[in-house]
């Protein structure tokens, strides 16, 4: 029998991307008033916090059905993140070179999503 290797977490690029996300945005946000962290700040924070937890919970799971509809969740979250992006744009609590930059982010991270989904859906058997 060869001896091949594993997938890990850390082989799928949407989890390590939006990992690195979910760090920058914390950045950011660590950085604004009470009343900005308190508002928006924490909504934005576990949005974007929730894609890379998304995809680590369906990476565990067993079944083909049960790891896309993780998978699936974290695209919600994308859509949810790129919602608070917006509002924290629109009242001045981030940059338009943060804001771009996370907003491009988010769009690579739906079609790289997209593309784990159909590699699920195709390579499991069950």
């Amino acid at each position: 029998m060869k001896e091949g290797k594993f997938l890990t977490l850390n082989d799928i690029s949407s989890y390590k991307y939006s990992f690195v996300l979910s760090n920058y945005v914390w950045m950011i946000v660590s950085k604004w008033d009470y009343f900005a962290k308190n508002s928006v700040g924490g909504q934005f924070v576990r949005s974007v916090d929730s894609i890379s937890a998304n995809i680590a919970e369906g990476f565990g799971r067993y079944g083909k059905k049960d790891k896309i509809k993780f998978y699936r969740y974290s695209q919600a979250s994308i859509k949810e993140s790129l919602d608070w992006n917006e509002k924290a744009k629109a009242r001045g609590l981030i940059s338009t070179k943060d804001y771009d930059h996370i907003y491009d982010k988010l769009i690579e991270l739906t079609k790289d999503i997209n593309c784990l989904i159909g590699f699920t859906n195709k390579k499991l058997k069950f």
